[in-house]
């Protein structure tokens, strides 16, 4: 472990470049996640899903994605903290990368990082280094400032790779809100029609929002959303297909099995014994 804080109120940021070494932070399913390959290869997991990361690359992660890292090839660091740290849905206005750089659903956020913006974030990583040498009573709020400069500085990043500007942001904060409320209502809410009413615009408004960025309908959001959930019960728990069928907040189970069947080309069952085979021991450097 390179450094790791943990506050008085369960605050927990902590930054490593030997987290598949870790069981500490690897057990805890609080922290919120930015893998960065500095140098090779790191081949890694994310609900069962293969990702291959070269040098600058950076995925984002929240608490509810499962990783495992299966091999390393070079160096790579990891950046993590939980909600007690930092909280990004309460400072939204600061760092506004709730529903955009951390997503709930199974899409991950992946940024490549010109040069330029991989020499910013080693001077933020740099200067979060020196901070944690220092033990007074202003070392965890400088921290904080420090992870908040590095998120605000990956937010930009992954605004300007999917065109977001001054001229178009406000429309981008809708679809920011909408991958909250999705993330929020998906288990009751499943049609466009209900997230336009809360968002007070009307479907066809909010397909063309997500088509001017470059992003799936919003239908397909949503599906998507249920998808990952119904992924992570079948793989990470022993619920049945039925109890999973009813928390997901399908009519039946047969509901369920069609949904499933279209979103993955798989049945239930299928799925649940594909990913039980697959299983393989974490390979570490």
């Amino acid at each position: 472990m390179d450094y790791q804080l943990n506050t008085r109120l369960n605050g927990n940021v902590a930054m490593t470049y030997r987290y598949h070494e870790s069981a500490q932070l690897q057990r805890d399913k609080t922290l919120y996640k930015f893998i960065w390959v500095q140098s090779g290869t790191l081949t890694v997991e994310v609900d069962h899903i293969p990702m291959r990361l070269s040098k600058d690359e950076i995925i984002t992660l929240t608490p509810l994605h499962h990783l495992e890292v299966k091999e390393v090839d070079g160096e790579y660091l990891t950046f993590v903290f939980n909600s007690n740290f930092y909280c990004i849905y309460g400072h939204d206005n600061e760092v506004s990368c709730n529903g955009f750089l951390f997503f709930g659903s199974s899409k991950v956020m992946r940024l490549t990082l010109s040069a330029e913006q991989s020499s910013n974030l080693h001077d933020i990583v740099r200067i979060f280094r020196q901070e944690s040498a220092i033990h007074d009573n202003l070392q965890e709020e400088m921290l904080r400032i420090v992870l908040k400069r590095f998120i605000i500085t990956c937010t930009r990043i992954a605004r300007c790779k999917f065109g977001v500007g001054q001229e178009n942001e406000k429309s981008f904060d809708i679809i920011r809100q909408f991958y909250v409320l999705v993330d929020q209502n998906f288990k009751e809410k499943k049609q466009v029609q209900d997230y336009a009413d809360i968002l007070c615009r009307s479907p066809k408004t909010l397909s063309n929002l997500f088509a001017s960025c470059g992003l799936p309908s919003p239908l397909r959001v949503i599906h998507e959303r249920i998808e990952a959930e119904a992924m992570r019960l079948l793989l990470y728990t022993r619920k049945s297909a039925k109890e999973i069928s009813a928390i997901l907040g399908f009519e039946d189970l047969a509901a369920f099995s069609r949904f499933f069947k279209k979103m993955t080309g798989e049945s239930v069952s299928d799925y649940r014994k594909r990913g039980e085979r697959e299983e393989l021991p974490t390979v570490a450097e």
